[in-house]
């Protein structure tokens, strides 16, 4: 009867955890703006329109850059450590969830003691003489917490967040890597075309030079004529140089991304002649649910939520149910028999009156957490709004410079044309046909990095939109106790 209620009284402690103290986590309200400001040279989303969930890469169109992606998820050791970083949160919610769960301890032991003659005696006639036995004990040990204020469960719920938070972090670390590795690949594309357009300015440049020196051994041209051309071959062979040097820098950055050395690495020439995608937009407040970066802020908050609860609980006794059972003998022939069996249960609370002010100290630190936490949250929040902005806008400059650019190239052409025409005429000077030369590189060059431009812009606009990510995928990153747990070690 005295162990039913105990039992009872242990059980009823355990009810009170419905008492738990601490602040429920509320996400805090951000006001999104309705539109987003730039012109739309893009079209908005429709209800299932969005960039391709998981390869928001594949809008370019371009098997080189999808297969240097995939090597990116498969090898890059950036992403290796969030994967372990991901393990190690997961590993750890579960920590936090073995507390629910009683804990169950088994020590045996065998010992054979001399006990002293002049041992003290508790009553009666003292002993007189010295007594040697075997000992012989098979104890169990239980404990559990009952948490009745709730620390425990505040605990799991700061584990579970910070867990959603490594996920969310994971999936930020791929959407930049592989922004990145988009990036790097249409910058060398992009330089591949500027190398060809100064390569094919130098045949050019040749063949007016070897024009110039015959018409000096006719004695039509001067021999300045000839310097001076001489002057604009050389500086295209020296640009072509320092764009070549350019290349190799990305297709270095780029073996490094994918997890090769850049030593055996390297990329094909291929000019870039795409075509800049149409990303689809939604409305502002998307933004929230679609960016890693955000989703893994609004977790910190529900996790440095959670320790404010936990701090609260240290206010208050921690409630313990204790027992053991097992049986102890002299003789191990009857150490499973029922007269050698011993059992005893408990309830004990322990509560700190004074430590010097910690737990105050704790709370306050908490809660100094938490308001870092919602901070951090509005600015990656407005970092995200002005992230897409910069892009939207940017595409929208960049396509109006792109038609102008298109058509300077095609006016620098027929300026070319015409000096040489009027030279060989004898009409002009040869000035005229090398500032034409040079024009005409430099506005081909601009043009090629114009769509360089609108590339890359294309890339971190994707990227500012969370690149097809939605934050309910978060769901799926959680530690619920089960019953199974409480028979594992």
């Amino acid at each position: 009867m005295k162990f039913a209620s105990l039992a009872a009284g242990a059980l009823c402690c355990s009810l009170l955890a419905g008492c738990a103290v601490g602040p429920k986590y509320q996400r805090p309200n951000y006001q999104a703006p309705a539109q987003w400001k730039s012109e739309r040279p893009w079209r908005a989303a429709a209800p299932k329109d969005s960039l391709p969930k998981g390869t928001w890469w594949t809008i370019f169109d371009d098997d080189t850059l999808n297969g240097y992606e995939q090597q990116v998820l498969a090898s890059n050791q950036t992403l290796s450590a969030a994967q372990s970083r991901l393990e190690q949160a997961r590993a750890a919610a579960y920590v936090a969830s073995s507390a629910l769960f009683p804990q169950v301890g088994f020590n045996p032991n065998l010992q054979r003691q001399r006990v002293s003659a002049n041992r003290p005696s508790l009553g009666g006639t003292p002993p007189t003489t010295a007594v040697t036995q075997n000992v012989f004990n098979l104890p169990f040990a239980i404990s559990y917490e009952t948490d009745v204020f709730g620390r425990l469960h505040h605990n799991l719920e700061a584990a579970n967040a910070s867990y959603q938070a490594s996920a969310a972090d994971l999936q930020n670390a791929q959407l930049i890597l592989t922004a990145e590795l988009a990036a790097d690949y249409f910058t060398l594309r992009e330089l591949d075309s500027e190398i060809g357009v100064v390569r094919d300015s130098v045949a050019i440049e040749q063949k007016g030079l070897q024009l110039v020196e015959n018409r000096e051994r006719g004695g039509i041209a001067s021999g300045l004529e000839v310097a001076q051309q001489k002057t604009v071959l050389d500086a295209a062979r020296t640009q072509m140089s320092l764009l070549q040097q350019q290349r190799n820098q990305y297709e270095h950055a780029i073996a490094v991304l994918v997890g090769q050395s850049a030593s055996t690495f390297s990329v094909a020439v291929h000019p870039l002649k795409a075509a800049v995608p149409v990303i689809p937009i939604g409305v502002p407040s998307d933004v929230l649910e679609r960016r890693p970066d955000i989703a893994e802020a609004e977790r910190m908050m529900e996790a440095t939520n959670a320790q404010i609860g936990i701090a609260k609980a240290a206010f208050y006794p921690d409630v313990i149910i204790g027992g053991s059972v097992g049986t102890q003998t002299r003789d191990i022939a009857s150490l499973v028999s029922a007269p050698s069996s011993f059992w005893s249960l408990g309830v004990s609370a322990l509560q700190t009156v004074f430590n010097g002010g910690r737990n105050r100290a704790q709370l306050a630190y908490a809660k100094a957490g938490y308001s870092a936490a919602v901070a951090n949250y509005r600015q990656t929040v407005l970092v995200a709004f002005q992230q897409v902005e910069d892009g939207l806008s940017g595409l929208s400059e960049l396509g109006k410079a792109a038609q102008t650019q298109h058509q300077a190239v095609e006016d620098s052409q027929r300026t070319l044309t015409i000096a040489n025409n009027r030279y060989v005429g004898g009409m002009t000077n040869y000035l005229n046909v090398i500032q034409a030369q040079e024009s005409l590189l430099a506005n081909q060059r601009l043009a090629s990095q114009i769509l360089g431009q609108q590339m890359i812009a294309s890339v971190y606009l994707a990227k500012a939109l969370g690149g097809g990510w939605d934050a309910s995928t978060l769901q799926n990153f959680q530690v619920k106790p089960t019953a199974k747990q409480a028979v594992q070690q």
